[in-house]
């Protein structure tokens, strides 16, 4: 039997590819179904051989066709596949379609905190530099900008530390793939934070046992962010932080520091650091410039005690480094320029002023049903709901209205009158705040 094939002015083989293709993808051709030999094909579509294998080829290489030796050709399930994966993208388009119009949940930095124009300057002051670009970056990150964020550490957050200890990388998680590895004789590791779950997956993945607290892991790793404790806020006291470090001291563990959102205190003065206070020895420090700049510029850093160093530069060279050169030039020049506390200062200013704003439309729309508090880190206003709902059914049905609030967990041991929910309003502009908050109304 004579085939006819349509589309005269492509090429042979690949019109008996689209004509193949057609027949797979329409289901007319199920999943297992034996082609035509290439000398049976030749006759049916009355061309070569050769035609009839590079279309078969090239029909095999995109997937449609698999090839069994001594056997022939068959058809794959491609087309079932193709058809999950686009009832998924139906069903994603779907969910975005039930978007979230106001978003308290993200933890995005408000657009008008951070000078962009500023920032492009210094972007393509370091692209301007052909010559420094062409290379890889240093492993352990560019030696300039290790010396002007030492300065900065020692200043603003009394580290005790040299260039030499510090690390740079792309993001804190990429950081703790380097400090695992250095701490393997440390089997067990704590979190005083729970919510910190993409740490606690690095450590698992490097199989240590993850207790409940410090007591528990021996001579372990305790993970603590002491400047703000948990995603609930709660900065650990100088008194408390000395009494850890004489815990570990006492009980030899090391502690890993998160210091990611030290700079934004409002209504305290930031405590000196556990490394500060522990005078650079027995802690490992993390921090990070997602807050301070924008949280695409994925640019953490490290600081070593001395008793790792020797450890980490004889593993060094087997790190390339994940954050971009560019970007360490820039921030390099940004930080010398004083740029980075002008920054600091802006942002703050910014985000308590939303914040107070977001406090006066609570209490505006909901009056007594509700009693604000401005967290510490200035990011995040408190809500005590006067309700008979819990916070987590506050949080669902305010969701289902296209709010997103993140809800605190109730006490077992002495329950809580009402419910606590937590707003963070930098992603949200301020003249939607009372628009919102009647829809947070509504879910009372």
């Amino acid at each position: 039997m004579h085939i006819v094939l349509k589309n005269e002015e492509l090429p042979r083989y690949l019109r008996v590819y689209d004509y193949y293709k057609e027949l797979i993808l329409s289901g007319q051709m199920q999943p297992g179904t034996k082609l035509p030999s290439i000398r049976k094909g030749s006759q049916q579509f009355q061309m070569s051989r050769t035609t009839m294998e590079s279309a078969y080829l090239l029909l095999a290489a995109e997937g449609y066709i698999i090839s069994r030796p001594q056997s022939g050709y068959y058809v794959t399930d491609i087309a079932r596949k193709q058809k999950r994966q686009a009832d998924t993208r139906k069903v994603q388009r779907g969910k975005r379609q039930q978007k979230i119009r106001y978003d308290f949940v993200t933890s995005n930095v408000d657009r008008d905190s951070f000078r962009f124009e500023l920032w492009r300057r210094y972007m393509k002051s370091a692209l301007r530099q052909d010559e420094r670009l062409l290379s890889y970056g240093e492993p352990q990150g560019e030696w300039d900008f290790r010396e002007v964020l030492c300065t900065y550490l020692q200043q603003e957050r009394s580290v005790v530390c040299t260039p030499e200890q510090i690390v740079i990388g792309a993001g804190v998680q990429s950081l703790l793939h380097i400090l695992c590895p250095l701490l393997s004789e440390r089997k067990r590791a704590a979190f005083y934070n729970p919510d910190f779950a993409q740490g606690r997956a690095v450590f698992e993945d490097y199989g240590y046992e993850i207790g409940e607290g410090y007591r528990e892991i021996g001579s372990g790793i305790y993970y603590i962010s002491p400047s703000q404790m948990t995603k609930w806020g709660g900065v650990m006291t100088v008194s408390e932080r000395l009494n850890l470090i004489g815990e570990a001291s006492q009980r030899d563990f090391l502690i890993v520091e998160d210091d990611y959102n030290s700079e934004f205190r409002y209504f305290q003065k930031p405590a000196p650091s556990l490394q500060g206070l522990a005078g650079g020895h027995g802690v490992v420090y993390l921090g990070t410039f997602s807050k301070m700049l924008l949280p695409s510029i994925r640019m953490s850093f490290m600081v070593l005690p001395p008793e790792l160093l020797e450890a980490y530069e004889k593993r060094r060279e087997m790190y390339n480094q994940t954050a971009s050169k560019a970007e360490q030039i820039a921030i390099t020049q940004f930080i010398r320029d004083g740029h980075l506390a002008g920054q600091i200062r802006k942002s703050r200013k910014i985000h308590l002023a939303k914040a107070t704003e977001l406090a006066r439309a609570i209490q505006k729309v909901l009056g007594g049903k509700a009693k604000t508090e401005i967290g510490e880190s200035g990011f995040h206003v408190y809500v005590c709901l006067d309700t008979v709902y819990t916070a987590w059914e506050i949080a669902g049905r305010a969701k289902e209205k296209g709010l997103a609030v993140i809800p605190k967990p109730q006490e077992e041991k002495v329950p809580e009158k009402g419910a606590t929910v937590m707003l963070n309003c930098a992603n949200v502009a301020v003249e939607d705040y009372e628009m919102a908050m009647e829809l947070l109304r509504e879910c009372l």
